[in-house]
């Protein structure tokens, strides 16, 4: 099993753009053995402390395998609504690990 969890900074004003992508593309997700387990919009009250920007919405996400996970990621639905992506998200940060 490998697990996701992406912070995903929107740009401003776009926040209307980054929900109609992610309603078009998180139910592609189960199709490649994919689980969105969490999906938290934090606030500035959230968070104890950090370094910069806070992010928009963090998503933990769980595939199978790295071959389901890259299947995702190369899915033509999903590339169908890059631009809707990149109108909308700033940047994403990543970290991919594994239950302990």
């Amino acid at each position: 099993m490998v697990y996701l969890t992406v912070l995903l900074f929107v740009k401003e004003g776009k926040e209307t753009i980054f929900n109609e992508y992610e309603s078009l593309i998180l139910p592609i997700i189960n199709d490649y053995s994919g689980t969105l387990i969490y999906r938290i919009r934090p606030t500035q009250d959230n968070f104890v402390s950090s370094e910069g920007e806070l992010p928009y919405e963090i998503h933990v996400v769980s595939f199978a395998t790295d071959q389901d996970f890259a299947n995702f990621i190369n899915d033509d639905k999903r590339k169908r609504f890059v631009n809707l992506k990149e109108d909308s998200i700033k940047s994403t940060f990543l970290v991919k690990g594994k239950r302990l």
